[in-house]
């Protein structure tokens, strides 16, 4: 027998406020380069952005009926994440249950496999990450678990960890690590405006990086 289980824990509005703040690659370094999902799995539109706690459901190849539960149990704001066996040959979801997304206030959908009417997605707004885009149609056979951990894009993915989003890829953060990645992030982003900062005034990128010492060490010779 499989159970639909909620999110066991959800981070608070708090420390999502605090992480989505920071771009996934910004996340990536300040948390010691953890957590960033496979680049493969990239959004329909580069202007999509998400952030908030993982809703994870395991789904056979080709088959959506755990996805379309998922969705109907999921709660406004969480970001439904779907496990199908990296296949590519596969259109699960599409611009129907976007609008049952919207409906519901979720916010966001990633997932290793396909998804398509991929112009319709982008003119909702709904964001969505995906392995690929394919026309191939899916069945309703196989039950699996929801709210398990689950491995999407090479990271293991627990039910309530925050998931970060945008154009460039996504990230995730560890529910009792948001607000620790937040502060990290921040002092990331201060340190940068320090270097562009210094670029502005005139310094070079070896003055801004230290990199004379290290070079040097490595036998470097400039001869221009």
């Amino acid at each position: 027998m499989i159970h639909i289980k909620d999110i066991a824990e959800r981070p608070s509005k708090a420390d999502i406020e605090a992480v989505s703040k920071f771009s996934p690659a910004t996340i990536h370094e300040a948390q010691g380069r953890r957590g960033a999902l496979s680049s493969r799995l990239k959004p329909v539109d580069y202007r999509m952005k998400l952030c908030g706690p993982a809703f994870t459901v395991k789904c056979a190849p080709r088959d959506n009926i755990m996805l379309q539960l998922a969705i109907n149990y999921a709660k406004p704001g969480d970001i439904i994440v779907v496990s199908a066996g990296e296949y590519e040959e596969a259109g699960s979801f599409g611009d129907v249950l976007a609008n049952a997304c919207l409906a519901k206030g979720i916010g966001g959908l990633v997932t290793d496999t396909g998804v398509r009417d991929t112009l319709q997605l982008r003119e909702l707004g709904f964001p969505v990450f995906s392995l690929s885009v394919c026309i191939k149609g899916t069945v309703k056979e196989t039950i699996a678990a929801v709210n398990d951990p689950i491995i999407v894009g090479g990271e293991t993915i627990n039910p309530g960890d925050i998931i970060v989003g945008d154009a460039d890829g996504l990230v995730v953060v560890r529910r009792q690590e948001a607000q620790e990645a937040a502060r990290l992030s921040q002092a990331r982003e201060d340190a940068e405006a320090g270097y562009i900062a210094a670029y502005k005034a005139g310094k070079s990128v070896i003055e801004v990086s230290n990199l004379a010492p290290v070079l040097t060490a490595k036998g470097l010779v400039v001869d221009i």
